[in-house]
């Protein structure tokens, strides 16, 4: 039988009841791992403190009661109790052993989520703009949370929100009418040519009147589609924009199950703002403008209808939200975005709250910290930009250069190098809390010796060739022979189920839920595979514990790749 920590609660809670000591909040009641795994103790609870502190009385003494009194249950699964004022839970090897038996390919799904819809909106570029580093890092953030759900049992949509109307959108075809003789353009590097061509837009708009004044017709037009001439200019530069966005996409293996345009929700964030006006959520503000005014709810004022009569990002939105749901009916919606647009955020959502405090309950924004390179900041309004396509290129050749010497065709290579990259990126993104800021380190990155995606890589792959070996010396896996010592390996194998749970339980608190524990814990389980693969031969004819040994082997590759699918990394067989 396998004990888990709902197991030790139960059991806990069941002691304390049985002693009579009064009542208590049972809530307060934790059971944890240590994070020091050289304790032997797989749990630990802090009970004692708990109904001393509530006594008054000493937490030594009520310890050694809450663990008298769980000894006369009677678990078999438990070979040992400390009471320390903690009180600590051994298991037996039995509960490793089995756990390991019951491991497969559905091994960490769970039934939390059972049921629950839910959309996640990430990536979320910008047509007529380069794809930078930013939108990177939502897109590896957006697609490990789509997953995590999935795995917990969630019926997962994907969204990506791209804005194709706007003055960002008018600085950029300004831009493309003003730079026609572009070479970028010639060469047919149009991703290239879109960003100078939005960047020359912007510092024009920002530093000559008479641009400025041209942007915003521009603006109108785009908007209205009103004119023939732009028309055919916009709908060129988009379509360039959305074949480079798909190319990204698949390289970063994201299939959306939407793409919707600001364009489609545009009419009705007008309509909903101008329906919220009539009702006194909306007030007019300068030249005409429809304003919502957030310092009466402890914010800041925005604009939603512009002077002009445009919707802006802000009544887009309201819209946004109202065609998710009329295209999937979810539970939650997920937002991922930089944390610079917080307090937009705050005022947008308190708006919809007004509006529609349904769907306003049922969204959530989940907002990262930014990436950066050692150079510093990047601006798209300037043209010193970052972007995706860069960071992967770099990546991919100081990938190639690592394996230059390594015996693979020439496709495996290809294959193997694109993959480690975008392994490297993301778990570069993934191992820090969502929340942080990110310096990104190139050599770091692409290590094989740990604390990297490639690292993760490279131990399920050094796995996968003891298994091939062991089929070709026919040593089959089985657990009719185990040791009589388990080790580290084993009880790190038993955390797995408890990861995911733990990374996904806080669902409705985007800031606490945490892929990062699951990149932690999967390079602390490659260093601890590393290390008993340095220790043990596995594949032995003549060792009665080899077929045991390919079975934990196994077992090790099952969760490593169910775990790097979690991080949207490829599984390599061979590096």
């Amino acid at each position: 039988m396998i004990l888990r920590k709902k197991d030790i609660k139960n059991i806990v809670d069941k002691a304390v009841d049985n002693l009579n000591l009064g009542d208590f909040d049972k809530s307060q009641i934790i059971i944890v791992r240590p994070e020091n795994k050289t304790f032997g103790f797989k749990y630990a609870t802090n009970a004692p403190f708990v109904v001393a502190g509530k006594l008054k009385r000493n937490v030594r003494e009520i310890a050694e009661l809450i663990k008298n009194e769980i000894e006369k249950i009677k678990n078999p699964e438990i070979e040992k109790i400390e009471a320390v004022g903690f009180i600590n839970f051994y298991l037996t090897k039995d509960c490793f052993i089995d756990n390991l038996k019951n491991i497969n390919k559905d091994s960490g799904r769970g039934e939390g989520l059972k049921n629950k819809k839910v959309i996640v909106d990430y990536t979320d570029p910008n047509i007529l703009k380069e794809f930078h580093i930013g939108h990177l890092m939502s897109n590896a953030i957006g697609e490990s949370l789509s997953r995590i759900f999935e795995f917990q049992g969630a019926k997962v949509k994907r969204v990506c929100y791209q804005s194709d109307v706007g003055l960002s959108v008018a600085k950029a075809v300004w831009g493309i009418m003003k730079m026609q003789n572009n070479n970028f353009l010639k060469l047919g590097q149009y991703s290239k040519f879109l960003g100078m061509a939005y960047a020359f837009g912007s510092q024009m708009y920002e530093k000559d009147e008479a641009s400025k004044k041209e942007i915003i017709i521009l603006n109108k037009k785009i908007f209205e589609r009103s004119d023939k001439a732009v028309n055919k200019i916009y709908d060129q530069g988009k379509k360039w924009s959305l074949e480079y966005f798909n190319g990204l996409y698949k390289k970063l293996g994201t299939k959306f199950d939407y793409f919707i345009l600001e364009s489609q929700v545009a009419d009705l964030g007008k309509n909903i703002v101008e329906k919220g006006l009539k009702n006194g959520v909306f007030e007019k503000g300068e030249k005409g403008a429809i304003i919502f005014k957030g310092e009466k709810f402890g914010f800041h004022t925005r604009v939603f209808i512009n002077s002009e009569g445009l919707p802006t990002y802000e009544a887009k939105d309201l819209g946004l939200a109202e065609t998710k749901y009329k295209k999937y009916a979810y539970d939650e919606s997920f937002i991922v975005t930089g944390n610079e647009v917080n307090e937009y955020f705050k005022v947008m959502l308190c708006a919809m709250d007004k509006i529609n405090p349904g769907l306003a309950k049922k969204t959530k924004h989940v907002s990262h910290g930014m990436l950066r390179l050692p150079e510093g900041k990047m601006s798209s309004r300037t043209g010193k930009v970052i972007t995706g396509e860069f960071l992967i290129e770099k990546v991919e050749e100081l990938v190639k250069e690592k394996i230059r010497e390594r015996e693979l065709l020439e496709k495996e290579k290809t294959k193997i190098v694109e993959d480690v990259a975008i392994g490297a990126i993301k778990y570069s993104i993934l191992k820090q809390c969502i929340g942080s800021d990110i310096i990104y380190d190139f050599d770091k990155s692409i290590s094989f010796d740990g604390d990297s995606g490639p690292y993760l890589q490279y131990s399920y792959a050094r796995a996968q060739s003891v298994l091939r070996k062991g089929k070709i010396e026919k040593v089959r896996a089985s657990f009719r022979v185990v040791p009589i010592e388990i080790t580290r390996l084993e009880k790190m194998i038993y955390d797995f189920e408890e990861i995911i749970e733990e990374a996904g339980e806080n669902y409705t608190s985007p800031q606490l839920i945490q892929p990062h524990i699951i990149a932690i814990y999967l390079t602390e389980l490659a260093h601890e595979f590393n290390n008993y693969y340095a220790k043990n031969k596995i594949v032995d004819k003549e060792d009665k514990f080899s077929p045991y040994k390919i079975a934990l082997t196994n077992a090790f590759c099952m969760i490593m790749k169910n775990g790097m699918w979690l991080l949207g990394i490829n599984a390599l067989e061979k590096m």
